[in-house]
């Protein structure tokens, strides 16, 4: 969640706090808005379907309140209604013009990394068994395969390979190895 620590919201500052009492007497405001915006975004990327599971997660989970800013209270399912009534569609399409004008921009001048980011990588992993058998003579390598080697596979032992794969964030792959299955 580095990339929800790191979001600078000032640009949206007015649209985030438009129509929200600030000054005077009357009730303060409990949850700044930019902590909600980082909330629905976070809802986003942990693709999560309803508000209500929203909450739930921020209620049950300290470290994602702390990423959205929330102390040791999460706002309830009402609260989000009403700042999506309060910002309505032309505010959140203005914000969404916005983060995507920002994605672009870091985009351009930072190619493979995202507020923070570095460049995010996968490596998967399989086990390529070997068409041989084992050799009479030495157990940990085949006969018809001398490079193939006896190594542990996800169901147990096996006699072959093992192929590891590197991709980044967009799927390309950045590198692949091919071992005996004995090397780590």
């Amino acid at each position: 969640m580095l990339l929800l620590e790191n979001l600078d919201l000032t640009p949206v500052h007015s649209i985030l706090w438009m129509d929200l009492h600030t000054e005077g007497p009357g009730r303060p405001v409990e949850y700044s808005p930019e902590w909600d915006l980082k909330a629905l975004l976070l809802r986003l990327i942990e693709q999560i379907p309803y508000v209500k599971d929203l909450v739930k997660r921020l209620r049950r989970n300290p470290y994602l309140r702390r990423v959205c800013g929330y102390g040791d209270r999460a706002p309830c399912e009402a609260h989000f209604s009403q700042m999506k009534r309060r910002i309505g569609v032309d505010g959140f399409r203005a914000i969404e013009a916005w983060l995507r004008r920002e994605a672009l921009r870091l985009r351009m001048s930072q190619p493979l990394s995202a507020v923070g980011l570095i460049q995010a990588a996968c490596i998967d992993g399989t086990d390529l068994p070997a068409w041989s058998s084992t050799d009479p003579h030495n157990t940990r390598r085949g006969l018809g395969d001398p490079d193939a080697r006896v190594g542990r596979g996800k169901k147990g032992f096996i006699l072959g390979y093992e192929s590891l794969f590197q991709v980044d964030i967009e799927d390309f792959p950045l590198g692949n190895v091919e071992a005996p299955a004995n090397v780590n």
